[in-house]
């Protein structure tokens, strides 16, 4: 079948499940400094979704982190805090104004030539990302997994002005040869995949299966999403060769989506649930991520304290229990049931997406203690495992 007209058929097929989704609400919410969308614990969260019918027509949401909230309610107080220190706002501002010169530079250097990119054999792979952003966390597990080699640009969270030359302002962004542009942390994975699986395939062909939607939340806020995200554009003996048993894409899709519209929600509340754990949380951030040494105290400190408050906002917003780590050992428990004890993966001998997903989504906790009692209250141990050795070794190099 001709790659335009499967990519068209796909597209038909997906877009009447996403038309559905379009007015996505999105709600700044924190989530570990390694992200995955966006955030020092991510935090564009979306409707309200009951924990108690996510599979029952429950609504979808965006992302949710320790960076998305850094970027919400945790960025308006460092913003404030940064105003009151105004001696140290102008020195960073100048700063910060020749380092976006020298960025444009280079970027302009590297413009796309006139015919239009295409990923070469051997692309070169920029991601762009918040080292604690679930999200960002996701499409390094796809690519360390697939052996895939990598450049990494930690991206400053509160000025962000590594990313100043684009227009989509979130995190992840990858660039494929230094002009090819991929946004959005499932978009970056589908498309990849597409691209390893249909040798042939050029990467701009692919994206334009992966269209935007934009909308208005009730918020009145312009929201961008993405048609067929998790969909593969691939031909059917493509698919088969991919999914050799019936249900197998069915269900990837279907755990791919829970990771981004329910566990993700669940971090924020989780790494922020006391003052001590938000101090934690935040001392990780700083360590991990890029600031400067007056930066780091206030977001230490104030993003802190704002995080703390904001993840109560956030519990009662996802209807969330009293004790919020019993929503996450639910969450967990659940996906390792569906995993079975009769296959190492989802994926069967090896992971798929939605392993790739789910581990990307919980290792941003690593080294808190939300981490640790999930791992001791839980049965997620054995597979999270086998999920570090595959990715770590690069168990499906290309």
């Amino acid at each position: 079948m001709h790659y335009g007209t499967l990519c068209k058929a796909n597209m038909a097929a997906a877009c009447a499940r996403s038309l559905g989704k379009v007015g996505w609400t999105i709600v700044q919410s924190p989530v570990l400094r390694r992200p995955g969308n966006g955030a020092l614990l991510p935090g564009n969260t979306g409707s309200r979704v009951s924990r108690r019918s996510y599979f029952g027509g429950g609504k979808t949401g965006a992302r949710s982190g320790l960076l998305w909230s850094l970027r919400g309610g945790g960025s308006r107080a460092l913003s404030c805090a940064f105003l009151v220190g105004g001696g140290v706002g102008l020195y960073h501002t100048v700063k910060f104004y020749w380092d976006q010169q020298r960025h444009l530079a280079q970027e302009q250097a590297q413009a796309a030539p006139a015919g239009g990119p295409s990923l070469s054999a051997s692309p070169s792979l920029t991601l762009y990302q918040y080292q604690t952003c679930p999200f960002c966390s996701k499409v390094r597990a796809f690519m360390d997994y697939h052996g895939l080699a990598y450049r990494v640009v930690e991206v400053n969270p509160v000025m962000r002005r590594e990313i100043k030359w684009s227009t989509y302002r979130k995190v992840p962004i990858l660039m494929v040869d230094e002009h090819l542009q991929l946004n959005d942390s499932s978009v970056i994975i589908s498309s990849l995949k597409t691209y390893l699986v249909s040798k042939g395939s050029s990467m701009s062909d692919i994206l334009r299966c992966y269209p935007e939607l934009k909308s208005v939340n009730d918020s009145g806020k312009e929201v961008t999403e993405y048609s067929n995200k998790y969909w593969l554009m691939l031909s059917e003996d493509e698919t088969a060769a991919v999914y050799p048993d019936k249900g197998m894409q069915k269900e990837e899709m279907k755990w791919r989506q829970w990771a981004d519209d329910w566990l993700v929600h669940l971090i924020s509340p989780n790494v922020y649930r006391s003052t001590s754990e938000a101090l934690a949380s935040f001392d990780y951030i700083v360590r991990e991520g890029k600031f400067g040494a007056l930066e780091g105290v206030f977001a230490k400190y104030i993003g802190a304290a704002a995080m703390f408050v904001i993840a109560k906002r956030l519990k009662s917003r996802h209807n969330l229990q009293d004790d919020v780590r019993q929503d996450l050992y639910k969450a967990v428990n659940d996906w390792v049931a569906a995993v079975g004890k009769k296959r190492k993966f989802m994926g069967g001998e090896r992971p798929n997406l939605a392993d790739l997903a789910v581990f990307g989504v919980l290792r941003v906790m690593e080294g808190l203690e939300a981490f640790d009692d999930m791992m001791a209250n839980t049965k997620v141990k054995p597979w999270y495992r086998r999920m570090e050795a595959a990715t770590r070794n690069h168990n499906d190099r290309s």
